[in-house]
């Protein structure tokens, strides 16, 4: 006779389970990318999912070169305006700011925070960073970029993002050239990415409050005879007599969801602005129709419609084609019923 295995459902690497201080996913790892500098990292706002049918091109694949269904995840990617550099170096305790500069105009910002009246003195501040770059001290560099969510009409929130987004590619001079050459301009999807690159995706997850252990570990609901004190739905033991407290790694009630999360190589299977092409009839569910351009990633993501998602490239890439799938059917069909 077998023996009943019942493991673990929770994974304790994802602990502690507390509730994301922010909406916007802080990126902690970037890739390393090749000679020519540019921005890893961009902002889309999750509208809803569909499916296509597409040429399987995966290499070993058991259904390569086959017409296979796919579910993909549409995200409105509304342009980043570049608004100011910001320059660090390696300290013991982490990175440190060392030095920035902002645009002189800054009227996209106004209703996030005060703006100096004289506004800033960007020439003196672009020469202050040239010469930490010249001597260098200058660890890594970052642009700061805005994302106007007035311009979504998916999302009811009017106040912009800010937030960074950093520099790869070449000698730090090479980065610093490049990021003012973006001051104060727009950054499209097009520019960062392209159809049939991986990247990785990281959003807060859908928040369910406070759960017992039974949703939040999945630990068995205890049967009739082990649960004569009128409890089924908690923990059998608490842990040992000694040592004389409850470890962490006890399951117990607690934050469920909202929690930040990453999906790693994430396939980009079609990007651009013809947003009727994806757009299902009567628009997609909670959020509405699209009025920016469109990524469209391969599978599921982290949270629910209308959550902010941050795409990076892929930090561990996998053996994948580079170019673009080959699409043969969008399905637009309406998700109302």
């Amino acid at each position: 006779m077998g023996h009943a295995h019942a493991p673990r459902r929770g994974s304790l690497g994802y602990s502690p389970r507390v509730r994301a201080r922010s909406q916007k996913p802080k990126m902690r790892n970037w890739a390393e990318l090749g000679d020519q500098p540019k921005i890893q990292g961009f902002v889309g706002f999750k509208a809803g999912m569909s499916h296509i049918v597409m040429v399987d091109d995966r290499p070993h694949s058991t259904t390569e070169g086959m017409e296979i269904s796919v579910p993909v995840t549409i995200v409105e990617a509304p342009a980043m305006h570049v608004a100011g550099i910001r320059v660090y170096d390696d300290s013991p305790y982490g990175k440190k700011v060392i030095g920035e500069a902002w645009t002189s105009d800054l009227k996209m910002l106004e209703s996030l925070t005060n703006l100096p009246k004289n506004g800033y003195k960007t020439d003196e501040q672009l020469a202050k960073i040239a010469e930490l770059v010249k001597k260098g001290v200058v660890a890594d560099l970052r642009v700061m970029t805005v994302t106007l969510t007035s311009e979504v009409s998916g999302i009811p929130k009017k106040v912009p993002e800010l937030m960074e987004n950093r520099i790869a590619g070449g000698d730090m001079a090479k980065r610093l050239e490049f990021a003012k050459s973006l001051m104060g301009k727009a950054v499209n999807i097009k520019d960062v990415f392209a159809p049939g690159e991986l990247v990785d995706v990281s959003a807060i997850t859908k928040g369910f409050g406070t759960q017992g252990p039974v949703v939040r570990w999945g630990i068995a609901i205890q049967k009739r005879k082990h649960a004569r004190t009128g409890k089924k739905r908690h923990v059998g033991n608490l842990g040992p007599w000694n040592p004389h407290r409850i470890r962490w790694q006890v399951p117990q009630l607690g934050q469920t969801g909202y929690h930040q999360r990453t999906e790693y190589n994430k396939r980009i299977i079609k990007m651009g602005d013809k947003v009727e092409e994806v757009t299902p009839a009567g628009g997609f569910l909670h959020y509405g129709f699209l009025k920016n351009d469109y990524v469209m990633l391969k599978g599921s993501i982290p949270g629910p419609v209308k959550r902010m998602v941050r795409i990076r490239p892929a930090v561990r890439p996998k053996n994948m084609p580079k170019q673009a799938p080959e699409v043969t059917y969008m399905s637009t069909q309406s998700k109302q019923g």
